[in-house]
């Protein structure tokens, strides 16, 4: 099979890393893990297989399945976080995970609490909830 174009899902993406010239801000955040499933994510399969909200004021509609909030797709290193606090674009330092980027909200995540993306739910779940010294770098 021939494969033309630049899409490669699998390749890993060079880390975010913060501005140099900016110093960065510790706080303490509830750390979770997620993955892109129907549990993690709020949503499940309509009749027709198709991907709806499982709940919330989108209810039955469509559901783009690994798509942000703020468009890009999902990947290690993307962190859904509150951005009344966290604004897209920030970047975040956690121990244990590494950097990554506000790049998705979800409507459990309210005030110093984060969601890391895990490619599977098994790592999610072997993540689990914690709570970590995290260093930021706002935009």
């Amino acid at each position: 099979m021939l494969v033309s174009g630049c899409y490669a899902p699998d390749v890993p993406r060079r880390p975010p890393r913060p501005v140099a010239e900016r110093d960065a801000r510790a706080y303490v955040l509830e750390v979770t893990g997620y993955c892109h499933c129907g549990p993690c994510c709020g949503w499940k399969r309509n009749w027709r297989g198709q991907p709806v909200y499982a709940y919330g004021p989108h209810k039955g509609q469509r559901k783009d399945v690994g798509i942000t909030a703020s468009g890009t797709r999902v990947r290690p290193g993307t962190i859904a976080a509150d951005t009344d606090i966290f604004p897209f674009g920030t970047v975040m330092y956690v121990p244990g995970y590494g950097y990554g980027v506000v790049e998705d909200r979800g409507g459990a995540i309210k005030g110093h609490k984060i969601d890391l993306y895990f490619r599977s739910h098994q790592r999610a779940l072997e993540w689990g909830r914690q709570r970590k010294q995290v260093n930021v770098w706002l935009p």
